[in-house]
């Protein structure tokens, strides 16, 4: 209960910024509610003195009330459910903004450890039940109570001992509840879950169609999604049968009561104790407590669905961002990298990924890492922008630890193409200029991608630079998409370039061609190459071999040739392999 209600406070403080809105809401359920307990009030005296003692005044006063409390109460309800909606949808901004802007800053290890599939159900599904738990079940709450206890107050100004008949209502539904509420939370997390791997499973398949095709797989998909979405139907129908409960559980209770009541009241108009209108009038105002006692009931199953959202939302929002303690700044890098007795071990592995790692790369070098698959190339690159911190160890840019610089300023010294390209769904032009904050002119973009040899190809197309690059590039082929990857990295003009297999999808014409290209742009600029195919950096200053996450070997190409290593032997297989082919 204390957590319930401390996840419901922190939820509440979203409404904070737009308190005129929510009180302007707050007014009209009030207004509304009010109106409630005067329709039973006029069936006294419509009974007694129009009926009964056929007053004439009864004629025309009962029917214009009836009229002025819908005009009221519609004007009210409407008030409300507006200035409500508004709040709703800005607050439901808010959160997705704040949601989406803290993704971002999480560490890279959480974005490899956490499903894409549950990242994007919290942001753009689960916050949509947050919301309703805010907005929608408190205005159930709050009008709903105000009813009931408008409604009990005129029982009990009618008779107050049938008034206590009545109220055994209260207890027994709130018995009722409180029996099924955990078990629907429970029920709602799980349920989230699965909504998360859905999304998973729908988003796996949307981009690997290619292979699900040409593989066959359809079967394979089809089954996967079909188990996910039975065990989806399977928690629905539990929750179902724990929300539904209730509400027949409580109808029985209320049923019981309104017997007791009509009894005793029988009884008592026996004893002149109750006339025919306030007769009628109670049991109108009692009946009228069955709707919002129902509603209040219904309403934890979604009240339930709410928090167990905020609790995956505010678990979100609660991990802590990437570390960012430095105070340091540089204007422009020289660009000298140094790795001091460096290590580094993934969590959960059993080995380190780097051991002892020491490297000096003076400024405008090119160093090359080679070696085979994991043995750390990647890892060894990952540290530099800081997407990992070393196990132990420490990293230098310009003799400055890197953990004493800010993160915006270590990052502007940077830039990457990694093997696995990122495009996004806008135009060229704003993908070349991804993240460059000052103002770059068309010709600037145009020489990046004569550098990245696609000029041609964007000159080519109706739109130019305004042509839409599409989903993830896919309007462009690999090979492309790699070259616009390249282009972005030569317009930011970093003095630290990291190349993570930048050519690895090129023919070999274009291959040459952007390689020319890199080695001018590279010139005067620190650059680290990872690179699988060797013939791309023979004329590196400097090729470190890694194995084990171990420095083996480094040197120039002629020197490690010559010497018969590791990189000897590599060279060999890769020239075999090509004179073969």
């Amino acid at each position: 209960m204390k957590q319930s209600l401390a996840i419901y406070r922190r939820l509440m403080a979203y409404t904070k910024p737009y308190i005129k809105g929510f009180a302007l809401a707050l007014t009209g359920m009030v207004i509304a509610a009010a109106t409630e307990p005067l329709f039973p009030a006029l069936m006294k005296p419509l009974l007694d003195e129009g009926f009964v003692g056929k007053s004439g005044l009864a004629l025309w006063y009962v029917p214009a009330a009836i009229i002025g409390i819908f005009v009221v109460r519609g004007i009210a309800t409407f008030t409300s459910n507006y200035a409500l909606t508004w709040v709703a949808n800005k607050v439901l901004a808010d959160m997705r903004r704040e949601m989406f802007g803290h993704m971002l800053r999480l560490p890279a290890s959480e974005f490899e450890r956490e499903a894409s599939g549950l990242l994007i159900s919290r942001i753009v599904f689960e916050v949509n039940n947050v919301t309703a738990a805010a907005t929608r079940v408190l205005t159930t709450i709050v009008r709903d109570s105000l009813v009931i206890l408008g409604l009990l107050g005129w029982l009990f100004y009618l008779n107050w001992q049938l008034t206590l008949v009545a109220l055994v209502l209260i207890p027994v539904i709130a018995v009722v509840v409180a029996s099924f509420s955990r078990r629907m939370r429970r029920l709602n997390r799980q349920s989230l879950e699965h909504t998360g791997e859905l999304t998973r499973v729908v988003e796996e398949a949307v981009h690997g169609y290619k292979p699900i095709k040409v593989f066959g797989a359809y079967g394979r998909e089809t089954e996967l999604f079909g188990r996910t979405v039975e065990r989806l139907r399977g928690f629905a129908m539990r929750h179902q049968v724990a929300a539904g409960a209730t509400v027949p559980i409580t109808q029985i209770f209320a049923a019981i009561a309104v017997a007791i009541v009509v009894s005793i009241a029988l009884m008592q108009s026996m004893d002149n104790q109750t006339t025919v209108g306030g007769f009628v009038s109670f049991i109108t105002a009692m009946l009228m407590l069955l709707a919002p006692l129902k509603h209040l009931a219904d309403i934890n199953g979604p009240l339930q669905r709410g928090l167990a959202a905020a609790e995956s939302v505010f678990h979100l929002l609660d991990q802590a961002a990437e570390p960012d303690e430095g105070t340091r700044t540089l204007e422009r890098a020289r660009g000298a990298l140094r790795f001091e007795k460096v290590s580094f071990r993934y969590p959960g592995a059993d080995r380190d990924a780097l051991s002892e790692i020491d490297l000096d790369i003076e400024p405008g070098e090119l160093v090359a890492l080679v070696g085979s698959s994991g043995g750390g190339k990647t890892t060894l690159v990952n540290l530099v922008p800081r997407f990992f911190s070393p196990t132990s160890g420490r990293v230098l840019l310009d003799g400055v630890p890197l953990s004493e610089l800010a993160l915006g300023s270590l990052r502007d010294q940077l830039a990457l193409v990694s093997q696995d390209i990122v495009l996004f769904n806008d135009t060229v032009r704003a993908n070349v200029a991804f993240g460059v904050t000052r103002d770059v002119s068309d010709e600037a973009i145009w020489e990046a991608l004569r550098a990245a040899a696609l000029d041609e190809v964007v000159r080519a197309l109706p739109q130019g630079l305004d042509a839409p690059a599409g989903e993830r590039g896919a309007r462009f082929s690999g090979g492309q998409r790699q070259r616009l990857a390249i282009a972005r990295a030569l317009l930011k003009d970093a003095p630290v370039l990291l190349l993570d297999e930048a050519t690895s999808a090129l023919d070999s014409h274009t291959e040459r061609e952007v390689q020319n290209a890199l080695e001018r742009t590279t010139a005067g600029r620190t650059t680290l190459v990872i690179a699988h195919r060797l013939s791309t950096i023979e004329r590196a200053d400097r090729i470190v071999v890694l194995e084990g996450g171990r420095i083996v070997e480094q040197g120039r190409h002629a020197e490690l040739i010559a010497r018969g290593g590791i990189y000897a032997q590599l060279h060999r297989i890769q020239y075999a392999s090509a004179g073969q082919a």
